[in-house]
C-alpha cells in the first residue's frame, strides 16, 4: 500500500520474538515507511530479524533506539507487562505508538495509560482480527441488513494449541513458553480476539456469565471457557472456547452463528454462507489470511498517521473489548490484579 506524503515514515520495531515475523512481514509489504531499527534485550533475536527483513540497526535497549533513530512510529510486539512503560516512553519521545493486544494486563492499567499518553501522538492497538476478511465480510453483511435484526449468537472457537496426545511440547506452550504461566490465560490472550470481533460485529455486548476451566492441568490459567453476553434488543449470544481440544488444529478455528429476524449467517473455519440460502458459500484460505490480518493492521496504522484519519482500532475503540475480557473473568470470580 503507498502512502501519500513526501518522506517516508520512519518506523522502529521493539520486540523479535515469535509474533513479531508476522508484523515484520506486515511493514514489508506496506509502502511509504523506512524500518530503521529493532530492539530486543536478546541481541541474536534482534539481529536475526534485522536479516531477515534488512533493517539496518538493532539494539538491546529501548530508549537507546529511540533517542539514536529519532523515528517516527514504533511497533510495539514485546510480552504484555512491557506495554505500558515503552508506550509512555515513545509518547514522551513524541513517537506514535501501535501496540500488540493485549493492551494491558487490566483495564485500570489501560486508562490510566491512555489518560497518561492523552492527544500527543497517535495510538493504536494492533488488534488484528477486526481485519480478518470472514469477519469483515460478516460486519458488511449484517449492516447491510441481510439477516435482519440480530436476535442469537454463538461463537465456538477450538484448537489444539495447549494439549498433544504424544507428549510433545504443545504448539503454543512452544511458540510462547511464558504462557504457561499465565493465571488468565485463554479469554485473556485468545478469546479476546473473538470478543473484538463479535463487539464490531453485533454491536454493544455486555459480559452476564462466565465458566472457566482446564484440560491442561500444567497451565496456570484456564484453556477452557463459556461466556454468555447479552445485546441490544435483548440479543443473547454464547462464546465457547477450548484451546486443548483433541484433533484440532494447532491455530483456532472458529465457527460463528449469527441468527438473525429475517435469516441465518454462519462462518465455519474457512466459508462464510446464509443458511438456507442457494448461493454458494464465500470461501477463504485462511493460511494466506492469517498474514493479511497482520498487514491490514499495519497499513490501517500508517494510513491514519499520514491521513489523520481515525484507526479501527484505537485505543479508545479497543479499551471495551478490554473491559469485556475483564468482565468475564469477574463473572467467573477470578480476581483482577490491583
Amino acid at each position: 500500500m503507498a502512502v501519500g506524503g513526501n518522506c517516508p515514515l520512519r518506523v522502529a520495531i521493539a520486540g523479535a520474538g515469535a509474533i513479531s515475523q508476522y508484523h515484520l512481514a506486515g511493514w514489508r509489504e506496506t509502502g511509504g515507511i523506512d524500518l530503521v531499527a529493532i530492539c530486543d534485550p536478546d541481541p541474536e533475536k534482534a539481529q536475526s530479524r534485522a536479516r531477515a527483513f534488512g533493517i539496518p540497526k538493532t539494539y538491546a535497549d529501548f530508549t537507546a533506539m529511540l533517542e539514536a533513530e529519532k523515528p517516527d512510529a514504533v511497533d510495539i510486539i514485546t510480552p504484555v507487562g512491557t506495554h505500558a512503560p515503552l508506550t509512555r516512553l515513545a509518547a514522551d519521545a513524541g513517537v506514535h505508538v501501535c501496540c500488540q493486544k493485549p493492551l494491558c494486563t487490566t483495564v485500570a492499567e489501560a486508562r490510566a495509560l491512555i489518560e497518561y499518553v492523552g492527544e500527543r501522538v497517535r495510538f493504536m492497538v494492533h488488534e488484528n482480527y477486526r481485519y480478518r476478511p470472514h469477519y469483515a465480510l460478516m460486519r458488511q453483511w449484517v449492516e447491510q441488513g441481510r439477516i435482519g435484526d440480530v436476535l442469537h449468537a454463538r461463537m465456538v472457537v477450538r484448537s489444539a494449541s495447549c494439549f498433544t496426545a504424544d507428549g510433545t511440547e504443545p504448539f503454543l506452550l512452544k511458540r510462547q513458553p511464558y504462557l504457561r504461566k499465565f493465571p488468565r490465560l485463554l479469554v485473556f490472550e485468545v478469546l479476546i480476539h473473538q470478543l473484538d470481533a463479535m463487539r464490531v460485529i453485533l454491536g454493544p455486548l455486555e459480559v452476564k456469565t462466565a465458566q472457566l476451566s482446564q484440560v491442561n492441568r500444567e497451565l496456570a490459567g484456564e484453556d477452557v471457557a463459556v461466556v454468555t453476553l447479552a445485546g441490544r434488543r435483548g440479543m443473547t449470544v454464547v462464546l465457547d472456547g477450548n484451546i486443548s481440544a483433541p484433533g484440532y488444529p494447532p491455530l483456532p478455528v472458529d465457527r460463528f452463528e449469527v441468527m438473525g429476524a429475517k435469516g441465518t449467517l454462519i462462518y465455519d473455519r474457512d466459508r462464510l454462507y446464509l443458511e438456507g440460502s442457494n448461493d454458494p458459500p464465500v470461501l477463504f484460505d485462511l493460511a494466506k489470511n492469517y498474514q493479511i490480518c497482520f498487514s491490514a493492521a499495519v497499513q490501517d496504522f500508517v494510513h491514519g498517521i499520514v491521513t489523520g484519519e481515525p484507526f479501527q482500532t484505537d485505543r479508545l475503540d479497543n479499551i471495551r473489548t478490554l473491559e469485556l475480557m475483564e468482565a468475564s473473568y469477574v463473572a467467573a470470580g477470578v480476581a483482577i490484579p490491583a
